[in-house]
C-alpha cells in the first residue's frame, strides 16, 4: 500500500487542522493506521491509531480530548482531526498502516507499522 498524507500548514495556537491520509494499491480495510509525529530534534512519537474498522482507537496523553482520528474506508482515506492546538504540536506528521492486527498496548508502536506516508507538516505559531 501507499500512503499519501497531507491538510498541514500553519496555524495559530488554538486553531483545527485536519490532516488526510490517502490509500492506494490495497484497501486501507485491510489496516489497523496511526499517526506519528516528529519535531526537529527529538524522536518519532505516536500520536493516535485506529483499528481496521475503527471500532477500537487510542490516543496519546498529549492529545487526548483535543485530537480524533477516524477512517472512511470507501474512501480509503484516514483522518486526524487536530483541535485546540498549541505550539507543542509543532511537526512533521506520519500516517502508517500495520498489515497485521494489532491490539491496544502495540498500537503505540512505531515498528509495529509496515508502510509509512511521506509526512506533512504541521507548524503552530504561538
Amino acid at each position: 500500500v501507499q500512503l499519501q498524507a497531507s491538510g498541514g500548514g500553519l496555524v495559530q495556537a488554538g486553531g483545527s487542522l485536519r490532516l488526510s491520509c490517502a490509500a492506494s494499491g490495497r484497501p486501507l480495510s485491510s489496516y489497523d493506521m496511526g499517526w506519528f509525529r516528529q519535531a526537529p530534534g527529538k524522536e518519532r512519537e505516536f500520536v493516535a491509531a485506529i483499528s481496521w474498522g475503527g471500532a477500537v482507537t487510542n490516543y496519546a496523553d498529549s492529545v487526548k480530548g483535543r485530537f480524533t482520528i477516524s477512517r472512511d474506508n470507501a474512501k480509503n482515506t484516514l483522518y486526524l482531526q487536530m483541535n485546540s492546538l498549541k505550539p507543542e504540536d509543532m511537526a512533521v506528521y506520519y500516517c502508517a498502516a500495520a498489515g497485521r492486527r494489532m491490539t491496544i498496548t502495540t498500537m503505540n508502536r512505531d515498528y509495529e507499522y509496515d508502510y509509512w506516508g511521506q509526512g506533512t507538516q504541521v507548524t503552530v505559531s504561538s
